[in-house]
């Protein structure tokens, strides 16, 4: 029987190989033992899913399992991007189940337990959601039909709140969205739309195939979006993935534009231009760009380990102005906390409204403001024991005097350069992160460390 473990966000795996409809059965009765367990038999349970292969059919199983054992399910009409359907779950006081694997690859997907207060998880959620699977339980409710409904108009009208439409209207810029074959598609531009705010766009149906690549925006799968901005001479793209909870920024030279730069831009936008106060909440391994703008802002920093729900953990429990995390998810003050890529492609429109300048100029700005450039790369290490992730982590410790133990090990050089080293917590694989001023730094910061673990590996 297939061992059922939940990562940083949800459980995941291959349709027809572990991900089948006997351990889809096995998680939703884990989940709906957890929810009776925490809640009662009156909570409501929203359940939504991404464009992938099967997701419908699976989800609809879900809802099926749940409504027969007395809760009132209400079950999306259609594709719906993850940050709407966490919204809604907090707007009605419900608990919500996700079908999605995010950006991995088109054969996975994924279960994502989204409770009340609309964030991710937390460990100690997930974890008595496994420890109740193949646990027998009886809730004693009379079954329930399921209620099937649209939640987009809720969500839009919470956007528009906090979004000023009428100045992105104004943007002397072309506005391109790469649909990429997902979730958004279908709201995001929708909200655009609604505004009269003119754009172009590729790649606007949902493929469970994602086109052949990955639903990921990346450079690597963003080649006809860059080559779009180009052709344009005075445009922006936009894209997000596969559940639409992260982002992807091309600039008016059609270079892509890392979510450390993204999150560092808007806290200067909201923090500058929109008066927002509270803290900058980022991961252990997001850039000191974003620290060097909070400390020229005057705005205390949070750090956590990596992964949106220790973020969304934070910003639940300090007043926050934005929190972001270095592989393409933020939030923001008066929003939920949990990523929200279309929400990040509209601050961004926003941004460039309220301050008049292009994105590109924005980019420098944030760069003279640090004082230098920040460059960064990770490399994965897959190895054959856990013990040597320990020796490796021992030894990275020991290159530094100054370090943080948050995830893993973090070590600090004097010249602005860092290491991190974190363990995966599902298999034998380290992630090591590097930052430094300049190209040149980084590679040697990386040939001088790997050289210092390689008897190991």
């Amino acid at each position: 029987m297939t061992d059922i473990k939940f990562g940083t966000d949800g459980w995941r795996a291959v349709v027809g190989k572990d991900f089948t409809e006997e351990n889809v059965s096995r998680v939703s009765n884990a989940i709906a033992k957890y929810v009776f367990d925490n809640y009662g038999i009156t909570k409501k349970i929203i359940i939504g899913y991404d464009p992938r292969n099967m997701a419908d059919v699976f989800s609809k199983q879900c809802a099926d399992i749940l409504a027969q054992k007395g809760f009132d399910v209400y079950y999306s009409s259609r594709v719906i991007p993850t940050p709407v359907l966490a919204f809604c779950a907090k707007a009605g006081n419900s608990c919500a189940i996700m079908f999605t694997a995010s950006h991995n690859p088109p054969e996975y997907l994924g279960i994502k337990f989204i409770p009340d207060y609309a964030g991710p998880a937390t460990q100690e959620i997930t974890d008595e959601i496994v420890s109740d699977i193949d646990k027998e339980f009886s809730t004693n409710a009379q079954p329930k039909q399921i209620t099937v409904e649209n939640f987009e108009e809720e969500y839009y009208k919470h956007i528009e709140s906090i979004i000023d439409f009428d100045s992105i209207k104004e943007l002397d810029t072309t506005i391109i969205f790469d649909g990429l074959y997902a979730a958004s598609i279908g709201y995001f531009d929708k909200l655009l739309e609604k505004h009269d705010i003119p754009y172009e766009s590729l790649h606007m149906y949902h493929d469970p195939n994602f086109g052949g690549g990955m639903p990921e925006p990346k450079p690597k799968f963003l080649q006809d979006l860059i080559a779009k901005v180009k052709e344009n001479g005075n445009a922006v793209g936009l894209a997000n993935d596969g559940d639409s909870d992260r982002f992807g920024v091309i600039n008016e030279n059609g270079e892509y534009v890392s979510p450390n730069e993204i999150i560092a831009i808007l806290l200067l936008h909201l923090a500058g231009e929109k008066n927002m106060e509270g803290c900058l909440v980022k991961t252990v391994g997001a850039s000191l760009l974003l620290n060097k703008v909070a400390d020229l802002l005057n705005v205390p920093v949070v750090e956590t380990a990596v992964g949106f729900k220790h973020v969304g953990q934070a910003m639940r429990d300090n007043e926050c102005i934005i929190g972001g995390e270095e592989s393409g998810g933020l939030s923001i003050q008066g929003h939920i906390p949990e990523k929200d890529g279309i929400l990040a492609n509209l601050l961004i429109l926003e941004a460039m409204a309220y301050s008049g300048k292009s994105l590109v100029e924005l980019q420098k700005e944030i760069k003279a403001l640090a004082g230098c450039s920040f460059v960064n790369d990770r490399i994965d290490l897959k190895l054959d024991s856990r013990d040597k992730i320990k020796t490796i982590l021992d030894r990275i410790s020991s290159l530094s005097d100054e370090k943080n133990l948050i995830d893993g090990v973090k070590i600090y050089f004097g010249d602005s350069s860092w290491v991190l080293a974190r363990p995966s917590g599902t298999e034998p694989l380290l992630r090591i992160y590097f930052e430094s001023d300049t190209e040149a730094h980084l590679k040697t910061l990386q040939k001088d460390i790997m050289s210092k673990i390689d008897d190991i590996i």
